[in-house]
């Protein structure tokens, strides 16, 4: 793991601590080739698909919405404060780091002042969530209130496993009580007024909650935002939950996926209800390990700009 330097480090006099070789299979060039072992395979197949033209309804998505190409995914970094001993200008991908004394660093102050009040806003955005109590009452309806009512829908080449109207009934027969506000706004005008919450961008703090499939996901997008200061083990971390939150998406939506090899949780039936849930609350707790640790990158470099130590990690939830 690569060692941070703590914040205000530029004013001490020692040293950066290095990130040693030590021999074969430590160091920064295994924690590279080790990353690149998890995420290779995802960024070669989704290549691999765009030169034959083909579509994946699953896992497109994790380069489509998700705007991290295959290209920059397989690009590593330690994260910021880490200096990387005997590194050279053509070992790293990223122009952010600097030569020092033998090796490359990557200084905290180099993350672009414009951004601060981003960094700002995810801190605290993470705290929150991280701290609310996470609510498994959805039953991964949002994907059925996407096409209710609606003869379009958002994966034309898929077919629906019940008739429209079934379809509809479904979410007829449930309340629909989505959080996230990048799934509800992909509700059809008819869905919209049926659920709990009228959400909007400006109060997704107030709403996202550590159970929601979409929140989880989108811790992706927070490890990827703040590249390469985030630590490229964090963001594998995340696309690895990102992923398996995709999975059970799509298994628990209005589409037939068979075909793709993904058997569906229909959450049409009770059965189906209970075992959504079941998968939603081990996701939850996958997530939430990364979700600290993003919280602690974005706080330690947040603290960094202003030489001002970071403030703790809030209490757990009990």
């Amino acid at each position: 793991m690569a060692v941070v330097r703590p914040a205000g480090a530029e004013q001490n006099p020692s040293p950066p601590l290095p990130f040693r070789e030590r021999g074969e299979g430590s160091g920064w060039r295994a924690a590279r080739t080790a990353y690149l072992a998890r995420v290779a395979p995802w960024a070669e197949d989704r290549t691999a698909r765009m030169s034959r033209g083909q579509k994946h309804p699953v896992y497109d998505f994790l380069f489509e919405y998700y705007s991290f190409r295959p290209a920059h995914l397989l690009r590593w970094t330690p994260g910021f404060g880490a200096f990387l001993e005997g590194a050279t200008r053509g070992d790293v991908a990223w122009d952010e780091f600097v030569e020092r004394d033998g090796g490359l660093l990557l200084p905290a102050e180099a993350f672009p002042a414009h951004r601060l009040s981003y960094l700002q806003w995810a801190t605290e955005y993470l705290n929150a969530v991280m701290t609310r109590e996470p609510s498994f009452a959805c039953f991964g309806l949002h994907e059925w209130a996407m096409v209710y009512r609606d003869p379009n829908v958002r994966h034309p080449y898929v077919p629906l496993r019940l008739s429209r109207a079934e379809t509809d009934a479904a979410v007829d027969a449930q309340p629909l009580r989505c959080s996230h506000y990048d799934a509800f706004r992909f509700f059809t005008k008819e869905a919209a007024p049926l659920n709990r919450w009228e959400l909007s961008r400006a109060t997704t703090t107030e709403h996202d909650q550590p159970g929601c499939l979409h929140a989880n996901m989108d811790l992706y997008k927070f490890a990827y935002k703040i590249i390469p200061f985030c630590p490229s083990d964090v963001v594998a971390d995340a696309f690895d939950v990102a992923r398996a939150a995709r999975e059970l998406d799509m298994r628990a939506s209005p589409y037939d996926l068979r075909a793709y090899g993904f058997e569906p949780v229909p959450i049409e039936t009770r059965a189906g209800r209970e075992n959504y849930v079941e998968a939603q609350r081990a996701l939850s707790l996958r997530a939430q390990p990364v979700r600290e640790r993003l919280r602690d990158v974005y706080a330690r470099l947040l603290a960094a700009q202003s030489n001002l130590p970071p403030s703790p990690l809030p209490e757990g939830r009990g």
